[in-house]
């Protein structure tokens, strides 16, 4: 579904992606993991379209993805959950949530935003609150229901877990593992190596900007470079 190859990024003359290549299967949860400063976030604004490409290539169900604008990539079925959530904090949670569907006026939004209740319910009951009242959790959870507002049949989803009480991590990393009885294929960057692996099917380690790994959740989990830099064991 998802495909980059050589890809290179930079900020000025500061390179910071250095020829990833990197794919991701119709239906699956791939997880990129690495320390702060790696690159992860780079690499998914690169995917949105939010930071430029500066070599390489991105594909996208089969069609060359490099230099589509970022505001068409939705259209296309490719969504993001940003780092840090960048919801709107001065509009209501469904507000919010209208905001995600801004591509469509048909019946199904209706349906979609019932979906979202359904899937984070503490979201419908304060679906007329202000969102910058939400606490951080119920926040995280309002960015990823607003980007599956836009229907995607990609999702990117960047740093989830951060900042959060063990028992929301745990919540949200149920409901990204739930994303494949949704036909959602997701592709989840994360500090919290551990978790990521645990609900991924495969996964990519990122150093300064390249892949050093890559492998089965299973196998990643398994290696012992892997178990002493990433996961404390």
């Amino acid at each position: 579904m998802l495909s980059v190859q050589g890809l290179r990024s930079r900020y000025g003359r500061i390179e910071v992606l250095h020829g990833i290549d990197l794919a991701v299967n119709s239906g699956e949860i791939v997880t990129v993991v690495g320390a702060n400063g790696a690159g992860k976030t780079t690499l998914l604004r690169c995917l949105s379209g939010v930071q430029p490409v500066t070599g390489g290539a991105i594909t996208f169900r089969g069609e060359n993805f490099t230099t589509v604008p970022a505001y068409k990539r939705l259209g296309y079925g490719l969504a993001q959950s940003p780092e840090g959530r960048q919801i709107f904090t001065n509009l209501t949670v469904e507000e919010n949530l209208r905001l995600g569907a801004f591509l469509y006026t048909d019946d199904r939004v209706a349906k979609d935003m019932a979906n979202a209740f359904a899937m984070f319910p503490i979201l419908k009951e304060k679906r007329n609150l202000t969102a910058g009242g939400l606490s951080g959790g119920q926040q995280q959870m309002l960015a990823i229901a607003r980007a599956l507002m836009g229907r995607p049949s990609c999702l990117l989803l960047d740093e989830p877990s951060m900042g959060l009480a063990p028992i929301i991590v745990a919540q949200i990393f149920d409901v990204v593992k739930s994303m494949k009885a949704l036909d959602v294929t997701v592709l989840l960057v994360e500090q919290n190596a551990y978790g990521a692996l645990k609900i991924a099917d495969r996964g990519y380690v990122l150093e300064t900007g390249r892949v050093t790994m890559s492998g089965t959740a299973a196998e990643l989990i398994a290696d012992p470079r892997i178990r002493e830099a990433y996961l404390g064991i």
